[in-house]
């Protein structure tokens, strides 16, 4: 199954998560097909806090592929703040 989920980058105390686009069995910051968008939780002043690319997104959900509790919960305040 392919699934739209976080994975982690970024230091010590301050995350940055990339919102990938990969196979259900790899590990969570392993192997992914294609990088939808990044969500940045400690940006500040300017700084994006999340950047989507929607329309690959949709592309990927017509093709089935799930989103996880968290991504669709990030997709629904992104839109909401669009």
């Amino acid at each position: 199954m392919v699934i739209v989920r976080l994975a982690r980058g970024g230091s010590k105390k301050r995350p940055f998560y990339s919102i990938n686009v990969c196979d259900s069995r790899c590990r969570r910051d392993g192997r992914f097909i294609e990088r939808v968008g990044y969500y940045n939780p400690m940006a500040s002043g300017q700084a994006p806090k999340m950047v989507l690319n929607e329309e690959r997104l949709a592309h990927w959900q017509g093709q089935g592929a799930q989103l996880s509790e968290t991504v669709a919960r990030l997709v629904k305040e992104f839109k909401k703040a669009a």
